[in-house]
């Protein structure tokens, strides 16, 4: 492991690789800040732009547009809420809720530190464990898959907040919006009341980017609008208290979104929620997350790290993609004539341990240019909304109508956004419903294949320990809390009538 660590080192250093991992990067963050391009379109769009480079510089800058977007969703989700990618979405909670405090350049700070320190974390295990990890992977079979969804979902107690109910039917409508298209299995088309746009279903971008963009800016003129903050720029930088707070959350979501980005479908998204679940329900400052909290901006954001990071562990050990960006990374290495597989760490020392040295250069040259740019990056929000409103909406438009190409895409986002106004209006929490649009495919997927293997019979999840035990756990992460706060306010009412006797 240490010569080929060397080999990995020799080549990620060369001037022309830096230059190019450099360039990948600084791309990353940019694509990224665009409400709707996210790190799959990135890399696609500029996949033609690397065919001419040798195949290990190619992957280095490709590589590093996928993690510097991340980074690049997360600043435009801190500063307007308006997420740039589906795994930045737990990031609006509370890292806009920091930036409305004033702290929003301690936000992006803590985004870019709990980034490296995922990044190095999950780096490690990935160079060391990449092997047996994908082989612990291929363990997991359709009831593993579909129980991992289903403790996924068990996290909307965490996010429905003071109401449980509303939670539930955000999460519910989410699965709804999820269905419309062609099942999942089948040659059906549901909900799609004969409009031939419909078949592949409503654009889960395109929902995203009208809730929160187009949402959060109607809702904002119905209040009058904000007026900008007036923070002075020792407020935007980050206390040692804050750093402080945040070590244990990143250190406990770079576990989870490793764990997590390991699975191949499992995706960063999944781990970040999950990651947001664990703070809030377990996390020793859980009563502030959520209300502008450094823990709800370092875990999730760790969690999103590591996931993209172990995501490449059944991409370049299985040939399996571990996302839908890496999918599209395995067609890069498709064109230049390489095969991803049990054999590759064998065969091509020189690419992938360069590839995955490069990951390491690519992170800290991300955390030496946004750290001190995260105090600069927050004087966005001083700008008067009257101007920053049509920015946000001139870019949310641009970037739903390059998904999607068509005009219809800007009638869903519109749709959205109405949706989303009213949910911001009335309380209803947006998180639950994106997690519902977010697993209701794979929900569906895994839970028609588990059925098929259990001829009808989805008791099959308790068959294996693996998916047993995510079971078991997913009814208990759901079941638990409202149970808990139920035995709470009757012992609570027990103690005042008590008391009221004893007077």
């Amino acid at each position: 492991m240490l010569e080929n660590l060397q080999i990995g080192i020799e080549t990620a250093i060369t001037p022309h690789n830096l230059l190019w991992c450099f360039a990948g990067v600084l791309l990353g963050t940019i694509i990224g800040m665009l409400p709707g391009l996210g790190s799959a379109t990135g890399v696609a769009i500029l996949l033609p732009l690397t065919l001419g480079m040798e195949p290990v510089t190619a992957l280095i800058m490709l590589a590093g547009i996928y993690y510097g977007s991340q980074y690049g969703a997360s600043i435009s989700s801190i500063l307007i809420s308006t997420p740039g990618d589906s795994s930045s979405v737990v990031l609006t909670l509370d890292g806009y809720q920091m930036a409305r405090n004033g702290r929003a350049g301690a936000a992006l700070a803590i985004s870019a530190i709990s980034s490296f320190v995922a990044a190095v974390v999950s780096l490690i295990g990935l160079m060391a464990l990449a092997a047996p990890v994908a082989d612990f992977a291929l363990r997991f079979g359709p009831p593993e898959n579909l129980a991992i969804i289903l403790l996924g979902l068990a996290t909307i107690v965490s996010f429905a907040g003071e109401n449980m109910l509303r939670g539930i039917i955000m999460a519910a409508a989410g699965l709804l919006i999820s269905m419309v298209g062609v099942a999942s299995g089948f040659a059906t088309a549901r909900f799609t009341f004969g409009s031939v746009n419909l078949l592949s279903g409503l654009g889960f971008i395109a929902i995203l980017i009208g809730v929160f963009a187009i949402g959060e800016v109607l809702h904002q003129i119905h209040r009058g609008g904000e007026k900008p903050i007036k923070a002075t720029f020792r407020d935007l930088l980050i206390t040692k208290s804050e750093l402080r707070r945040s070590v244990a959350p990143a250190l406990r979501g770079t576990g989870l979104g490793f764990g997590l980005g390991t699975l191949p479908g499992a995706g960063a998204t999944l781990a970040s929620f999950m990651s947001y679940g664990v703070e809030r329900s377990f996390g020793k400052f859980k009563k502030q997350v959520g209300k502008g909290a450094v823990e709800g901006v370092a875990a999730p954001e760790a969690s999103n790290n590591a996931a993209a990071n172990a995501s490449f562990i059944p991409t370049l050990a299985l040939g399996i993609p571990g996302s839908g960006t890496t999918a599209i990374l395995l067609g890069a290495f498709v064109i230049f004539g390489i095969q991803p597989g049990p054999l590759l760490f064998e065969q091509q020392p020189e690419l992938v341990w360069g590839l995955l040295v490069s990951f390491f250069v690519g992170n800290l040259i991300l955390l030496v240019l946004n750290l001190p740019l995260a105090p600069v990056f927050a004087q966005i929000l001083r700008v008067p909304y009257s101007y920053l409103y049509p920015i946000i909406l001139l870019m949310s438009l641009v970037g739903a109508f390059a998904i999607g190409n068509t005009s219809f895409a800007l009638w869903v986002v519109f749709g959205a956004g109405i949706l989303g106004y009213f949910m911001k209006r009335f309380d209803f929490p947006a998180a639950p419903m994106v997690l519902g649009l977010v697993l209701g495919p794979l929900l569906e997927k895994y839970l028609v294949q588990t059925s098929a293997l259990g001829q009808g019979n989805l008791l099959i999840l308790f068959h294996g320990p693996i998916s047993a035990t995510f079971t078991i756990a997913a009814i208990v992460a759901f079941v638990g809390p409202p149970v808990a706060g139920l035995i709470r306010r009757r012992v609570r009412a027990g103690k005042e009538i008590r008391e009221t006797a004893k007077v």
